[in-house]
C-alpha cells in the first residue's frame, strides 16, 4: 500500500482542544467511511451528553481515558478513501506529555494536517509540533485554521494567524510551496469535503480536495536496497534441503533478481538470485514488501544485517552525530549506556556528549546542556559496540533512524535521527 501512487499517508497534530479528533471525524463522516451503527451510536452517546448534533470526535478517540477526559492519547491509524485517492491518516495527540506519540505518528507521513484555534492561534505547542515535523522532514504541512466560526473578523484572523506561521515554517526550512493554510470549521463542516458560504474571504480548494490533489512525495532523493535481514530460513526439508533465503521487509528502494548487492556490515558481495513471497516468485519487489531474498552465494548472513544496493551502500560507522527527542520521564546525561537499535539491529551504545539543545520555541540552539528532560530534542555523539550500516536521515527516513532502548527495563528512551537534522533549519546560537 505505502508504494500505491494513489496512497497518501497524513498525520494531525495540535495543541489540545484545538480540534482533531473532530476533524478527523469529520474527514471520515464526510467521505462516507463509517457504518451506520456506528453513525448510530455516535449520535445516541452525543444525545446522552445533552449534544444537539453528533459528537464526530467520539468516532475516532476510543480509549476510555480519551473519551472521559475529553482528549487523545494514543496515535490512531484512521483509513478512508475518496474517487481520487485512499488515505491512511494517523491521529496523534496534542498534549506536551504525549509529544513521543505525535513524534510516532508523523514519522511516515507525507503531509501533516497542523491544527490551531482561529481564538488562540499559533501558540508554543504549535511551534513544538512545527519543529517535530521539520526535523523528521515531513515534505508538506497543511495549516487548519480551525474554529474560524467562532472569531468575528474571520478574514484578518486567518489572514494574520497564516502569516505568523509562514514566518515559522520558512525557519524551519520549508518554502511556501510546501505549507497550504485553509480556514475551517471541523463542527460544522466548512471547507472539509465542501466550500463555505461562511468564508467568501477565501477561495482556495477545501481540506479534502487540497488531499485529493496535492503531489504524493515520498523521499527527497531515491536511494538503492535497504533490507534489513529480520529472519534466516533454513526449511533443511528433503523438498528444500539447500534453501537458504534472508527474510524481512524491504525498508527503501526495490530489489530485482540479478541486481549486484552487499552485506553490511561484512562487506561481502553477491547477486539476488531469487526472491519469494507467499503469494510465489517475483522478478522485482518495492518498498514495503514483505519478501525472502535468496543469494547467488554462500554469505555469512544473521538478524540485524543489512543487504544494500551496492551502488550506493552506507558506510558501517561506530561512532557518529544523531539528533534525539527524548522520551522519558529520566533524563538523558552523558555516558549513558543504552540499547540502540537500527533496524533489525539491537546493540549496545554509549552517549558520548550533548552537543546541542534546542529551543524550539526561540528557534535556538543552546550550547552543551547538562541534561535532557522529556521531549527536549538534542544534537548527540553515540558510540555503538558493533557496527551501523545507517544512512544520513535526511537521505532515508527508514535506514536513517534508529531508537535507544533502556537496557534494563526495554523501555524506548528515545527517538533518533543519524546526522546533524537541526543543520538545515535557520537557528540562533545561544551561550
Amino acid at each position: 500500500m505505502r508504494h500505491a501512487p494513489d496512497l497518501l499517508r497524513i498525520a494531525t497534530a495540535g495543541s489540545v482542544d484545538d480540534g482533531k479528533s473532530t476533524l478527523v471525524g469529520r474527514l471520515l463522516y464526510d467521505t462516507k467511511s463509517v457504518l451506520a451503527d456506528q453513525i448510530d451510536a455516535v449520535t445516541k452517546a452525543s444525545v446522552d451528553r445533552g449534544l444537539e448534533g453528533p459528537d464526530l470526535s467520539l468516532l475516532v478517540d476510543g480509549l476510555r481515558a480519551e473519551r472521559e477526559q475529553g482528549i487523545t492519547i494514543d496515535v490512531a491509524y484512521r483509513y478512508f478513501a475518496t474517487p481520487a485517492r485512499s488515505f491512511v491518516l494517523a491521529d496523534t495527540p496534542g498534549h506536551v506529555q504525549y509529544t513521543r506519540n505525535t513524534v510516532s505518528g508523523a514519522s511516515t507521513a507525507q503531509l501533516v494536517i497542523l491544527l490551531v484555534d482561529a481564538r488562540n492561534g499559533v501558540v508554543s505547542q504549535t511551534r513544538r509540533h512545527a519543529a517535530v515535523m521539520a526535523l523528521l522532514g515531513v515534505p508538506q504541512l497543511v495549516l487548519a485554521v480551525n474554529k474560524i466560526d467562532l472569531v468575528s473578523d474571520q478574514a484578518s484572523v486567518f489572514a494574520e494567524i497564516s502569516a505568523e506561521f509562514a514566518d515559522l515554517t520558512r525557519s524551519l526550512g520549508w518554502s511556501d510551496e510546501q505549507v497550504t493554510s485553509i480556514p475551517v470549521s471541523a463542527l460544522h463542516g466548512d471547507n472539509i469535503a465542501n466550500r463555505s458560504e461562511n468564508t467568501p474571504f477565501y477561495d482556495g480548494p477545501t481540506l479534502i480536495e487540497h488531499l485529493e490533489t496535492v503531489p504524493n512525495l515520498t523521499e527527497r532523493a531515491p536511494v538503492g536496497l535497504r533490507f534489513p535481514v529480520q529472519y534466516v530460513i533454513r526449511p533443511r526439508t528433503s523438498e528444500y534441503p539447500d534453501y537458504r533465503g534472508y527474510a524481512g521487509q524491504i525498508a527503501a528502494g526495490r530489489v530485482s533478481v540479478g541486481d549486484e548487492v552487499v552485506v553490511l556490515p561484512s562487506g561481502q558481495r553477491t547477486t539476488v538470485s531469487q526472491i519469494d513471497t507467499a503469494d510465489g516468485p517475483l522478478e522485482t519487489a518495492h518498498t514495503g514488501r514483505s519478501v525472502t531474498i535468496l543469494l547467488a552465494d554462500d554469505v555469512d548472513i544473521s538478524r540485524g544485517d543489512l543487504i544494500a544496493a551496492a551502488a550506493d551502500a552506507p558506510e558501517p560507522v561506530q561512532q557518529f552525530i544523531a539528533t534525539v527527542c527524548w522520551l522519558a520521564e529520566k533524563p538523558l546525561r552523558p555516558g549513558a549506556r543504552l540499547l540502540l537499535k537500527h533496524g533489525t539491529k539491537t546493540t549496545q551504545a554509549i552517549v558520548g556528549g550533548l552537543d546541542a539543545l534546542f529551543d524550539e520555541q526561540n528557534l535556538a540552539l543552546e550550547q552543551a546542556p547538562e541534561s535532557v528532560e522529556l521531549n527536549q530534542i538534542v544534537r548527540i555523539s553515540v558510540q555503538t559496540a558493533e557496527p551501523i550500516p545507517a544512512d544520513d536521515y535526511q537521505v532515508n527516513r527508514e535506514s536513517g533512524s534508529f531508537l535507544l532502548i533502556d537496557p534494563q527495563g526495554g523501555n524506548t528512551l528515545a527517538a533518533g535521527l543519524v546526522g546533524d537534522a537541526l543543520a538545515p533549519l535557520h537557528l540562533r546560537e545561544l551561550v
